[in-house]
């Protein structure tokens, strides 16, 4: 697969041409409804095998080689390895071996039924996908569990050989509540209740793992929160479940904070199966305008997990929506953003004349307009070069896998170049 950013003048002939493929399958491949007019700044995925690299000053065979880790770089691209390279000589790259990943993506159904919407992201997803989360379940003050609507998504699941994950939330009333959260890490009569309830739900539902994400907990329940890991950990393994836990984004041990204070990445670490950390949220509803998930911060939350969680057992955490933020941004009285897919964040540029911008040391693509009301905008969401910075990641740190939030916006790079360098696990 091959990335390309859209300069002024480019055409969809063009690009096909230069990598010797046609219009039609860079149309199917990104999904272009305007293939036509084409945003300067955009990137699209050239769907090939393999690679083409352009020539930069300074560049030699043998630097190039390096940079792709290919030996006979020369002998595929039948020159001779004393040539020249001049500038914009284009090179052939085959492809690199795939690696294995583990992947996750939630869903998260409202109301009294899964939206046609959701079913259809779930079946598009779900030959990429390891785990599909169904969130949520959430507890009661009894210890009882309410399920979400599942309508096909069982069958959708099954079809493709996708393993369930049963979500566990804190949610009451739409929100995360502290007070729930500390009913249920703290009185044992509900804990059991609950255990029982998620087990039977678990077993006779074909769940394979419980997913506790239990969110805003009071920072004095850190202690209280492991030792309910540590009983629930071990009756889900009596009853050959997995467990896994949600992790908010901390860059150390006493971070500050009430999504932080209860969350202990060494005891999630050592109890769960796997975590997800949840590597989003720079920018969300009611902040200014940021990167969702910058990767420069993304890797300091890497880096600090892995001080105490094995690399198999971290899912990275990713989104799949930007914000269209309206500026000017007040923290006091400013509107909130809006969610964007990355499809829809092109076709507003492409309806605004905007060039689509990319920030370097956030890895992420951006754009300003001023609407037909002359309100101005910001926009940041994500696209195949964003993507492609957290797939290196993972690589590089040699990590479990990655961890979608969530099905329902469109991003078709997204799984192209997922199912490109990556061997997708499935449970038996």
């Amino acid at each position: 697969m091959q990335i390309h950013v859209v300069s002024a003048g480019d055409t969809l002939f063009q690009i096909a041409s230069t990598y010797r493929t046609s219009t039609q399958a860079i149309i199917d491949a990104n999904e272009l409804d305007a293939p036509n007019n084409l945003v300067i700044g955009q990137a699209l995925v050239i769907p090939i095998i393999g690679q083409f690299y352009f020539a930069q000053p300074g560049d030699s065979l043998f630097s190039i080689a390096q940079q792709f880790n290919i030996q006979t770089l020369a002998q595929i691209n039948g020159i001779s390895p004393g040539n020249i390279i001049p500038v914009g000589f284009q090179l052939y790259i085959p492809p690199a071996p795939k690696t294995p990943i583990t992947t996750n993506a939630y869903i998260e159904p409202s109301g009294d039924t899964v939206s046609e919407t959701l079913k259809n992201s779930a079946r598009k997803a779900a030959p990429y996908l390891t785990y599909l989360a169904i969130f949520s379940y959430r507890v009661g003050r009894d210890g009882s569990l309410t399920p979400p609507p599942l309508n096909s998504l069982a069958e959708i699941a099954e079809q493709n050989n996708v393993a369930k994950m049963l979500v566990v939330t804190n949610l009451e009333g739409g929100e995360f509540s502290p007070e729930l959260g500390h009913i249920i890490v703290t009185v044992q009569s509900v804990q059991n209740t609950l255990l029982d309830n998620i087990i039977n739900t678990a077993t006779t539902q074909g769940y394979k793992d419980v997913h506790f994400d239990f969110e805003f907990l009071p920072s004095e329940d850190r202690e209280a929160y492991n030792a309910f890991l540590r009983k629930a950990k071990k009756r889900l393994s009596q009853a050959g479940l997995l467990m896994s836990t949600a992790l908010a984004p901390k860059t150390r041990a006493d971070q500050p904070g009430q999504w932080y204070e209860a969350h202990d990445y060494a005891v999630h670490g050592e109890v769960a199966d796997f975590v997800v950390l949840m590597t989003y949220e720079w920018g969300y509803t009611y902040g200014p305008p940021l990167a969702v998930s910058p990767i420069n911060e993304v890797r300091k939350v890497v880096d600090y997990a892995l001080t105490v969680i094995p690399a198999n057992k971290i899912l990275l955490g990713q989104n799949l929506y930007g914000y269209n933020w309206t500026l000017p941004y007040a923290a006091d009285n400013g509107e909130p953003a809006q969610a964007v897919s990355p499809q829809r964040a092109i076709t507003i540029a492409r309806e605004n004349n905007a060039e689509i911008m990319f920030d370097q040391g956030a890895q992420a693509p951006f754009f300003t307009y001023t609407d037909e009301a002359g309100t101005r905008h910001e926009v940041w969401f994500e696209d195949a070069r964003s993507i492609q910075a957290k797939f290196n990641l993972i690589k590089e740190l040699g990590l479990l896998g990655i961890s979608y939030w969530k099905l329902g916006l469109a991003f078709p790079q997204n799984w192209l170049l997922l199912q490109d360098q990556f061997t997708i696990t499935k449970l038996e």
